[in-house]
C-alpha cells in the first residue's frame, strides 16, 4: 500500500525532502546530483515545496548541553479551564515562554505535554511557578536522564536504511 506522502508528492520531491531534512546545508548543485535534475529545476521544486507548506523552516539545531541547558525535562500538566476562549489564552501563554521547546495538547490524565530546557534546578523551579500562575492544576515533572534517540528526520522514503 503506497503512503500517503507518495500520492501528494512524486518521487524527486520525496527524495528532495529527505536529502534536505537530513542536511539542510547541502548545495542545490549536490542535490541536483543526487537525484538526476539541473540545480535550477531543483531549486523550483525547493521553493515550490516551501510554498505548498512541506518545508516549515530550515534551522541550525543547537547543542543544549555545550550551551548550558543541563536539564532537559517533560512535563505534563492538567487544568481546570473548559472555556475555548481561556484555553486559547492559556496555550498563546505556554507558547510565548522561551524554556517551553515543545508543548503538546494531549489525550489522557493530562492535558499538556511540554519538552522544556533549563540551565539548571533554581531556573526549573521558576518555570514551574510560572506554570502555576497561569492557573495549571496539576503538575508532573520527569528529567530526562540521559537521551537514547533524537531525530527529526521523517521517515518519509521507505527504501532508507536509517
Amino acid at each position: 500500500m503506497e503512503s500517503v506522502v507518495s500520492k501528494i508528492l512524486d518521487d524527486l520531491d520525496i527524495q528532495i525532502l529527505d536529502i534536505l531534512q537530513r542536511d539542510v546545508q547541502v548545495s542545490n548543485s549536490e542535490i541536483a546530483k543526487r537525484v538526476n535534475l539541473s540545480p535550477p529545476a531543483i531549486h523550483a521544486r525547493i521553493k515550490r515545496l516551501e510554498n505548498e507548506g512541506y518545508i516549515d523552516q530550515q534551522v541550525a539545531i543547537l547543542n543544549q548541553e555545550k550551551l548550558g541547558y543541563e536539564l532537559l525535562t517533560f512535563i505534563f500538566i492538567s487544568t481546570n479551564i473548559h472555556q475555548a476562549e481561556q484555553l486559547k489564552s492559556l496555550e498563546k501563554e505556554l507558547a510565548s515562554l522561551p524554556e517551553i521547546l515543545e508543548c503538546h495538547c494531549i489525550t489522557g490524565e493530562y492535558d499538556y505535554l511540554l519538552k522544556v530546557a533549563n540551565k539548571g534546578r533554581k531556573e526549573l523551579e521558576s518555570f514551574i511557578r510560572k506554570l502555576n500562575l497561569l492557573g495549571v492544576s496539576h503538575i508532573q515533572t520527569s528529567l530526562a536522564l540521559r537521551e537514547v534517540k533524537y531525530s527529526t528526520v521523517l521517515p518519509i522514503r521507505e527504501d532508507t536504511d536509517d
